[in-house]
């Protein structure tokens, strides 16, 4: 199984772009998208349906803000929509999909860039994710977790970890809990296969950023550590320009 993850910034705006003939040309089997900033009836699922994929969506109630959705070429078992926490599920962070044993949930973080309001709200959620997480894998514990959780882990996974080391994304308390998540029984799928730097997932509009490689890796592709044997591959895609990311990919036999 091939599963992509992909920030597109506004699944209208991508499909604008190129987006769909980037699906249609994908070896994708799951493709979890983030921040679609639609709601469902905005978004030509029928196109989806045509290139062989059922499509689920989870928006925000605020239009043209978050929102996360999942493509998958597999029929499903069973679709949950959110985390069961009303104040996070209004703002549509959470789509899971269970396929056979696999279950594959897809989150976008939140970002705390607009100010110490929605930085502390950030910092809530992670402790309230992990919570969630903990309590899924009791019942769910061949997991993957992918999305962009906007945070660079390591000064590996950032342009400039000097001058970020007190930017929103790279703060000590944020990298701090990436590596308790991923202590607490995750793989980080991409540092599994390759250790080497300038691998990034998003770039700044400004500056040309993106053409000068200033980038950061946010986006992951997060693994139950009892399915290491099962990984083959994970990848990341800075060629691909439907949004300010890239998509990255992760291969798992099932």
């Amino acid at each position: 199984m091939k599963i992509y993850s992909y920030n597109v910034n506004g699944i209208r705006s991508a499909l604008q772009k190129g987006f769909f003939e980037w699906v249609k040309q994908s070896d994708a089997n799951v493709i979890c998208i983030q921040e679609t900033k639609a709601q469902p009836h905005q978004i030509p699922s029928h196109l989806f349906t045509e290139a062989g994929y059922f499509s689920y969506w989870f928006s925000a109630e605020k239009k043209g803000y978050s929102g996360v959705g999942i493509l998958t070429k597999i029929k499903p078992d069973n679709v949950c929509y959110g985390m069961g926490i009303d104040k996070y599920d209004v703002e549509g962070r959470v789509i899971r999909v269970d396929i056979g044993d696999l279950s594959i949930l897809n989150v976008y973080h939140p970002s705390g860039t607009m100010g110490e309001v929605r930085q502390t709200f950030k910092m809530q959620w992670l402790e309230d994710f992990l919570e969630y997480t903990r309590e899924l894998r009791k019942t769910k514990s061949n997991l993957i977790i992918s999305g962009d959780f906007n945070i660079c882990h390591k000064p590996i996974d950032i342009h400039d970890p000097i001058r970020n080391a007190n930017t929103s994304g790279f703060l000590p308390e944020e990298r701090e809990w990436m590596s308790k998540f991923i202590n607490d029984g995750f793989i980080d799928s991409f540092r599994y296969f390759n250790k080497e730097p300038h691998n990034y997932t998003w770039w700044s509009f400004r500056a040309g950023a993106r053409a000068r490689n200033l980038g950061w890796r946010i986006d992951y592709n997060m693994v139950a550590q009892h399915l290491e044997k099962k990984m083959k591959n994970a990848a990341i895609y800075p060629n691909v320009f439907y949004s300010d990311h890239c998509p990255i990919s992760l291969e798992i036999t099932i």
